[in-house]
């Protein structure tokens, strides 16, 4: 059947300590949600590739969220490997470089650079030792990204609308950090837009993980989510 393209705009982050428990989730959401995030939790229960091929098998498309980053050859051939395995996005933190080798080797996967972790803010990047603003800082990052040969970056919502102002169109976005609700004190992401902000300034998918993990029901609460957002136009 036809893939719905604004239901694909929501990727969810599956961020479990287990491949059943990441089954057990995937079934509960049903066709609530068709795109999944998979990070380093994942990757590290030995059975990350199992995982993705029986997403694939579901028709569920993938988004790899290793963050490579490495010397550029390294990187260049462990996105190859990737390329091979039916993902759509990867990650790939660095300087051009490595942003080159990845995109030199993408194959049909997408490059998406990191611009700055939604889990970083001004104070973080002082102790990192930039000497310059966020968004000053994630639109070198954008621009960059774009003349490496990248697809799109991943970016905060917060620096949405200097990114479509300044940067390339055909920049690709994925905007995590979104909170359908107030932010609680104890999570760790900083800077966050919800998920209608971040579509109307300019997103093309939005990354959730705890909003809908945590629910009592993540069904409803993806469902709920999609309704939000199914009359924002796509972009």
């Amino acid at each position: 059947m036809p893939r719905d393209a604004k239901t694909d705009r929501l990727i969810f982050a599956l961020d479990v300590p287990t491949v059943d428990r990441a089954r057990s989730l995937v079934d509960e959401l049903g066709d609530s949600v068709s795109f999944y995030k998979l990070g380093l939790e994942l990757m590290m229960t030995g059975d990350y590739f199992e995982l993705i091929d029986w997403l694939l098998a579901r028709d569920k498309r993938v988004f790899a969220d290793l963050k490579f980053f490495d010397v550029p050859a390294t990187v260049g051939r462990a996105v190859e490997g990737l390329a091979s395995r039916g993902v759509s996005f990867a990650t790939v933190h660095g300087n051009q470089s490595i942003m080159e080798a990845a995109a030199a080797a993408k194959g049909s996967l997408k490059i998406l650079g990191v611009t700055v972790l939604t889990s970083l803010d001004r104070g973080d990047l002082d102790d990192l030792g930039f000497d310059c603003d966020v968004q000053a800082l994630v639109l070198s990052r954008a621009r960059r990204a774009l003349e490496a040969g990248c697809d799109g970056v991943v970016a905060s919502g917060l620096e949405l609308t200097a990114i479509r102002a300044a940067v390339d169109q055909r920049l690709l976005v994925v905007t995590p950090g979104i909170r359908p609700v107030e932010n609680r004190p104890a999570d760790d992401q900083k800077r966050v837009v919800s998920p209608e902000q971040a579509f109307t300034d300019g997103a093309d998918h939005i990354v959730v993980g705890r909003p809908i993990r945590d629910a009592q029901s993540p069904r409803a609460a993806a469902e709920a989510l999609q309704a939000s957002i199914a009359d924002i136009p796509l972009r």
